[in-house]
């Protein structure tokens, strides 16, 4: 009798085993043969903008390392965070990726969300930094930014600017600057760069912070450069002053790369880390970037993923200092 119930045990177990290995093969099996389809890559930004530009080089790139297209997709609006939540509610096979702007590690006290941007991400690979500035019409009174802080002063909160967002890096960068220097500006939010530099232009708006999607006006003669942001000049602009050297104080890049779903087969994040590492070695990529004064910056999945949890303990220290944080 106990015979009988340890073989029909065993036939139990045996069953159960051979169960799960042919459930975890069609898993192993998509891991080593992905991708099979088109992989969709959501960014954060408008069409046209300096962020989409490059990324449709990048994914035409990676789309002949892959030998499946890699297809961009816009989802302009809320400072860029819309792709990363959206991997809250995405299956985690790597056909949906999307990239990381720095406002998202800023939701967690900005915002009530139920996830983690750390924890909640799987980090593939880190792209690039961008290059900032702050412009202005160039039949602008305003010629330097000491013109243009002597004019918040005389002028207090009706000085406008745009930026792609509210709880941009951009959008901190200004009320930070505004803060140091005891003025007031008035932010004006826009979906992208591609619909703030219109707004600009036909007199909506006196300034505009944002990536280097003002270049070509800039170069055209439209608009006049302020000032860059970075440690050093710009090398497309040398003339232009940054906000450290006239002693304001301030320097700001702001990484972006992308990310998966929680979950993804680690061998799939490989696959996408080596591929859109590659991707961004090509010159045309590179020659992408320079048009916005932007330069690669990589970082690996784990460098990447340490990266976003020191940013998100930095972020925490700028939103108290200025405030900002969310009821609680």
């Amino acid at each position: 009798m106990q015979r009988r119930q340890f073989l029909a045990q065993a036939g139990v177990f045996a069953a159960t085993v051979a169960t799960l290995g042919l459930a975890s093969a069609p898993v192993q099996a998509q891991a080593d043969n992905f991708p099979q389809r088109p992989v969709r890559l959501i960014i954060g930004y408008t069409a046209g903008g300096s962020t989409d530009l490059p990324f449709r080089v990048l994914a035409e790139n990676a789309s002949k390392i892959l030998g499946q297209p890699v297809i961009i997709e816009n989802k302009p609006g809320a400072g860029g965070v819309l792709p990363a939540q959206l991997m809250q509610s995405t299956q985690p096979d790597g056909y949906t990726l999307a990239q990381v702007a720095m406002p998202v590690y800023r939701l967690p006290y900005t915002t009530k969300i139920n996830w983690d941007p750390v924890k909640d991400l799987s980090y593939v690979i880190n792209l690039a930094g961008y290059s900032f500035g702050l412009v202005v019409p160039v039949d602008s009174p305003i010629k330097t930014m000491q013109d243009y802080m002597a004019y918040a002063r005389a002028n207090p909160g009706k000085l406008t600017y745009g930026s792609p967002g509210s709880m941009t890096t951009l959008h901190l960068t200004m009320e930070e600057l505004a803060m140091k220097q005891n003025v007031q500006f008035s932010h004006i939010p826009y979906k992208g760069n591609s619909e703030s530099m219109q707004a600009l232009l036909g007199g909506h708006v006196m300034s505009v912070a944002d990536t280097p999607a003002w270049a070509p006006y800039v170069e055209s003669g439209k608009l006049r450069l302020l000032s860059t942001w970075g440690e050093k000049r710009s090398a497309r602009f040398p003339n232009v002053p940054t906000l450290k050297e006239l002693g304001y104080g301030i320097v700001q890049t702001s990484p972006f790369g992308i990310v998966a779903p929680k979950g993804t087969d680690p061998k799939i994040v490989k696959k996408l880390h080596d591929a859109f590492k590659k991707a961004m070695e090509m010159p045309n990529y590179r020659e992408s970037l320079a048009k916005f004064d932007m330069e690669p910056y990589y970082m690996s999945s784990e460098q990447y993923a340490h990266f976003a949890a020191d940013t998100v303990k930095k972020e925490k220290a700028i939103i108290d200092k200025l405030g900002l944080n969310k009821p609680q």
